[in-house]
């Protein structure tokens, strides 16, 4: 018997097919793009999206050559909501969490409720890359679409809905939406009212790891699945990335290296509201009941897939045709030693502990002599500087981290998970299963049917570790002298920028 996890990511989507005790059976990925339609807008169109994701479950069943299912759970991008209808009809695209829709929203909303009033509720500050503001965006821009849309899902939920499950989320996924209680672990009632929002639009809430219904019988005609095998509630992708490289208890942080750069500490209180909101920190729930997560982030891997596209479009397309990994390619271009270029990581809206939006990256340093190989590890460098800005500021919060967890597709470069060790000061860990958010929501799939009678059995089962990369510590002590200067260049450049950026 084996077990089915489902990612889908902003940039892709992935199935893969698991033994019960680990073993890799079937795995298959397709990449996307989002949709610009107009300036400053992003979306996913969802039709299309759908039709990928059941193209890679299909495959991956058919790779797992016929060892029979047992169950399925779906992990997803957090944020973007569809619009459906409750006979599983799409009726939209999803608004991105980096769509500018519903800013306009945002002062008045201040006016209503403050920062620490709204952490105390959600565990997050107000921003327009939740789903809240979206949602009125729609309800006012788009008012027919609002009305019909019976319920709006979060992609984890939406996908298993459209699978066969009922319309569920799971904690960790309602949480990004800003309209959850996170002490009462449903929708909060008051922040409903004050957003103008309909309650009966939002799905039940419910854990991670729970049977949220069974796969129809016509899907699972068309995917290869077995009739009627349970679908479990998964979680937000970063959640399910922790669960599938061990990252589960306090002192423990996941490095997830995909689209978003994220490193996720976990702890098992929540942290006082003044410090995390002083460091732009979040509180979310973990995919592991009692505990809590936050995220440092930023669009890393985007950055470096507009790397690959911008200055590698030939070999892209070879890659595609013939089925090579370009990235692995470009990434053992990167030279041993430092890059001799800075690089300003704005080339989208940042994450913690700044959040800002109205700034363009900079790449400074060029020479007729310089590589694309050492422009590379410049962005990589740079983005890392930026997790570290943050990482800093734990302890103050009372989080303390000892064990990294390298994850995504970043980590299966050497190079990389060693520029990461070099610039944080600690130890990465890499698993031997590097598509650990699979790997996270077949564990859950495992729990809600029980093949496991919890998650640590399942982690203490299916998670094995590959090797560990130690900081050396002379580029330690240079990457520390760099990134005194690289925390000098926004502040001196930030006028110029920010008039760029208008």
């Amino acid at each position: 018997m084996s077990l089915l996890g489902i990612d889908v990511g902003t940039s892709g989507c992935k199935a893969a097919v698991f033994s019960e005790d680990g073993r890799l059976l079937g795995l298959a990925y397709e990449e996307y793009d989002y949709q610009r339609p107009k300036p400053g807008w992003a979306e996913l169109d969802t039709a299309r999206v759908w039709q990928q994701v059941k193209r890679t479950i299909g495959q991956a069943v058919a790779d797992a050559k016929g060892d029979p299912i047992k169950a399925l759970c779906v992990s997803s991008l957090g944020e973007t909501v569809v619009p459906v209808t409750t006979d599983r009809k799409i009726l939209g695209p999803g608004l991105l969490n980096f769509d500018v829709r519903g800013e306009e929203y945002l002062d008045k909303l201040r006016g209503l409720i403050s920062d620490e009033q709204l952490y105390r509720i959600n565990g997050n500050t107000l921003g327009n890359q939740y789903t809240l503001t979206k949602l009125k965006w729609l309800k006012q821009h788009q008012p027919d679409l609002y009305q019909q849309a019976d319920i709006f899902l979060l992609w984890s939920g939406f996908v298993s809905f459209m699978l066969g499950a009922d319309a569920k989320v799971d904690y960790s996924l309602a949480n990004r939406t800003l309209l959850f209680d996170i002490e009462r672990s449903d929708w909060s009632d008051e922040i409903l009212e004050l957003a103008q929002l309909d309650r009966e639009k939002l799905p039940p809430t419910v854990p991670s790891g729970v049977v949220i219904g069974s796969v129809a019988n016509a899907i699972a005609a068309e995917l290869g699945l077995p009739v009627g095998i349970p679908i479990v509630s998964g979680g937000h992708d970063q959640c399910c990335n922790g669960l599938g490289c061990g990252v589960t208890a306090p002192g423990q942080a996941m490095y997830g290296m995909g689209t978003y750069l994220c490193l996720m500490p976990v702890f098992g209180q929540r942290p006082e509201a003044s410090a995390m909101i002083e460091r732009g920190l979040n509180t979310e729930n973990h995919a592991v009941p009692g505990q809590y997560v936050s995220f440092l982030y930023n669009q890393g891997g985007s950055m470096v897939k507009w790397f690959r596209n911008t200055f590698a479009g030939a070999e892209r397309r070879q890659a595609q045709a013939s089925g090579q990994d370009l990235y692995a390619a470009l990434l053992s271009e990167m030279p041993e030693d430092l890059s001799r270029i800075m690089v300003l990581p704005h080339f989208a809206i940042t994450g913690p502990p700044d959040f800002i939006a109205d700034s363009c990256g900079v790449v400074a340093g060029l020479k007729l002599e310089t590589s694309r190989g050492e422009i590379l590890k410049g962005l990589i460098e740079a983005m890392t500087f930026n997790i570290r800005e943050t990482f800093e500021g734990l302890p103050g919060a009372g989080i303390e981290v000892v064990d990294f967890r390298a994850v995504g597709g970043g980590s299966k470069s050497d190079a990389w998970i060693q520029v990461s060790a070099d610039i944080l000061g600690r130890p990465f860990v890499r698993p031997k299963i590097k598509e650990a958010g699979v790997l996270g929501t077949a564990m859950l799939a495992g729990v809600g049917c029980g093949v496991f009678p919890s998650l640590e059995v399942g982690i203490e089962t299916m998670v094995q570790l590959d090797r560990t990369f130690d900081p050396d510590p002379k580029k330690q002590s240079l990457y520390s002298e760099r990134f005194a200067k690289y925390q000098r260049l926004w502040p001196l450049m930030a006028d110029y920028l920010r008039g760029l950026a208008t």
